[in-house]
């Protein structure tokens, strides 16, 4: 820019001089060098302008890049979901609150009815040492979970000898162990259901693409793009919710298959205790 300046000036004078066809003056060199001079500054100024506005720009432009991508991300959720269909979409979801809420509340109980059974185990053998049974049955009905209870159920039939008290407490093994199970079909049946209310979309919407074809009398691309769309989405959704519900149903029953062996563990070894009591007495 500074030198496209300078060279129009210096045309100009040489213009001017080639027709006046007389010399310059040290008054016209001066004036000519103080023209440039002046043409070279403006020319700079503008160029350090120019730079400051697109600076400026882009930095305005790398500040609204993250405001512009989370709003971008939440709009694009309830999009897609009201794009998906409220009437299937919504029962996706209320399958997915319901399925957590009850895989909450199974998890929050598994963790309770975890008990430490060589902990509790010491006790009860203090207690029979100490107190005999009525002194263990004591222990177990002030400790929580279903290894106390199979304990306290026991116990209760010590003086009936050993093979009553194996029965009893594979008894109440089995009553605890269906406790500990009672929800999870309710989160295996929304497992199941959330894919086939998914699929059922797919069906719909592609029953709606072709009836849309059929009543313009031929295949437009904008026609079938919203069925299709519509059947994508809350197939998604089902699947989304399905694999959700399907990582909590895996704990817990990984949490029920924990406890239930400790359980057994613990049942053996009250029947020893009990066996080493009756032998000592």
């Amino acid at each position: 820019m500074k030198k496209l300046f300078s060279l129009l000036a210096l045309i100009c004078f040489f213009a001017i001089g080639t027709v006046q066809a007389q010399p310059l003056t040290p008054e016209d060199s001066v004036a000519m060098a103080d023209s440039i001079a002046a043409a070279e500054e403006a020319a700079a100024q503008q160029q350090a302008e120019e730079e400051a506005a697109a600076k400026a720009k882009a930095d305005a432009e790398a500040a609204a890049v993250p405001v512009a991508q989370d709003q971008t991300t939440h709009e694009a959720i309830k999009e897609k979901f009201i794009e998906g269909g409220w009437d299937f979409m919504s029962l996706v979801l209320i399958c997915l609150i319901i399925g957590l809420a009850v895989a909450i509340e199974r998890i929050i109980v598994l963790n309770l009815a975890s008990t430490n059974k060589d902990k509790l185990l010491a006790k009860v053998e203090d207690a029979l040492r100490e107190g005999g049974v009525t002194r263990a049955q004591e222990v177990c009905a002030a400790t929580r979970g279903p290894i106390a209870d199979i304990f306290a159920q026991g116990l209760m039939s010590a003086n009936r000898g050993i093979e009553i008290v194996e029965k009893t407490v594979m008894s109440a093994g089995s009553v605890e162990m269906s406790k500990l199970e009672k929800g999870l079909i309710w989160i295996s049946l929304f497992i199941a259901l959330a894919p086939m209310l998914g699929f059922m979309g797919t069906v719909i919407g592609m029953i709606g693409a072709f009836d849309a074809i059929q009543a313009a009398g031929d295949i437009q691309p904008s026609l079938v793009a919203g069925g299709i769309k519509v059947a994508l989405l809350t197939t998604v959704g089902g699947l989304i919710v399905a694999v959700i519900l399907q990582i909590f149903y895996n704990y817990c029953v990984s949490k029920i298959d924990s406890i239930v062996t400790d359980m057994e563990d613990a049942s053996i070894s009250l029947i020893d205790l009990l066996m080493k009591h009756d032998l000592s007495k």
